[in-house]
């Protein structure tokens, strides 16, 4: 995991294909507002004269990453124990969704920042405490589907048959799943950026001098109203991918339910 950081950390990886250097500070050009006189300055700038613009681009592969490899590990997670509790059932499946529901109890920002906190809120800490306590909805819905696939004729033959238990559980279980569960994950990624957003206005989570989106709206804050761009353009972007997930998420769940032809 310090590797990942690391990579996704290096100044020199990415802002030589962005408008400006994110990270280069130019002090006379401090606040200044939205202006079409260059690209880097179409956003305007910071309170250290960096650019708005380029620091959001910069920041947004960042904050894709932590939403790809939060929801694909809650995908394996919740499958895992899913699957299991919903094959095996009795005390088992009991005691796996206690523990799913123990989870579901408490709101998952709450959780993210309890356990992050004592691994000392870095980046690396933000993203374990993210996939630890995401996977719990996926575990109840492979559960569920292992629940109504198990029984079905197919999956009697394959056991008369001698189909391998992990073949059985993965080929039968898990890929007849899939196809809802990747519908989910899609508004999944929003919720997952919306999270870190969060945490990162909170001030939970950074790499300094990295930008993430939720501290550069956090930081604009004290220059509201009169330096509004400060604070609004980095917002109003989460909004946007937030939006864009939910509206991806949707459309594909109608392809799955048929309710739209081609």
């Amino acid at each position: 995991m310090e590797e990942l950081a690391g990579f996704t950390s290096n100044p020199k990886l990415g802002y030589m294909l962005l408008p400006s250097n994110p990270f280069a500070t130019n002090f006379s050009l401090q606040l200044e507002g939205p202006s079409t006189k260059s690209l880097s300055m179409l956003l305007g700038t910071n309170a250290l004269g960096e650019s708005i613009l380029s620091r959001m681009l910069y920041s947004m592969p960042r904050d894709a990453l932590v939403a790809v490899v939060v929801v694909f590990s809650a995908i394996i997670i919740g499958a895992a124990l899913g699957i299991i509790s919903g094959w095996r059932g009795g005390w088992l499946e009991n005691i796996l969704m206690r523990l799913t529901d123990a989870f579901l109890s408490i709101p998952a920002l709450i959780l993210v920042i309890a356990i992050s906190i004592p691994l000392k809120a870095g980046f690396d800490a933000v993203i374990i405490s993210l996939s630890i306590v995401w996977w719990p909805t996926y575990a109840r819905f492979f559960r569920g589907q292992t629940l109504k696939i198990k029984n079905m004729d197919y999956m009697q033959a394959a056991k008369i048959n001698g189909v391998k238990r992990f073949s059985l559980f993965f080929r039968y279980l898990f890929l007849n799943s899939v196809d809802p569960v990747i519908a989910y994950a899609a508004l999944d990624f929003g919720n997952v950026i919306l999270t870190y957003a969060t945490l990162a206005f909170l001030g939970i989570g950074l790499t300094i001098p990295i930008p993430e989106l939720g501290a550069m709206a956090s930081n604009g804050l004290q220059y509201l109203p009169a330096d509004w761009w400060y604070a609004v353009f980095p917002s109003i972007t989460i909004l946007i991918i937030v939006a864009g997930f939910v509206l991806v998420g949707d459309r594909y769940q109608d392809i799955i339910n048929n309710r739209i032809e081609y």
